[in-house]
């Protein structure tokens, strides 16, 4: 990473549907994000942790403001069960945004 990118914090998270419906895809993230961390400079996740209240399992990342979150979930779709992801804004200023893989409709 050069001097002077811009880094930006990003979750990941997989709902607890998915999760109950394929167990061993929380184990395949963490496998593929590591990778990713090789290859794309600037991406590191700092933690990951089961939030109790949702039943969520979250990947906090940093990320090059410029990379595309959308790239790195269509190459997870390539990898894992079928899932649909949908970007969630929060609510309060400091939060960062979240993307949320789920069970797909078309199931």
């Amino acid at each position: 990473m050069l001097p002077g990118d811009d880094i930006a914090l990003a979750e990941i998270r997989i709902s607890y549907r998915y999760r109950q419906e394929h167990p061993w895809v929380v184990t395949a993230v963490n496998g593929f994000l590591s990778a990713y961390f090789m290859e794309q400079p600037g991406f590191r996740v700092q933690r990951h942790f089961d939030e109790l209240e949702s039943g969520m399992h979250v990947w906090l990342c940093e990320v090059p403001s410029a990379m595309k979150m959308t790239t790195l979930l269509r190459r997870l779709q390539a990898d894992l069960p079928p899932f649909r992801f949908s970007r969630i804004e929060a609510e309060t200023t400091p939060h960062p945004p979240s993307y949320v893989i789920d069970v797909s409709d078309r199931e």
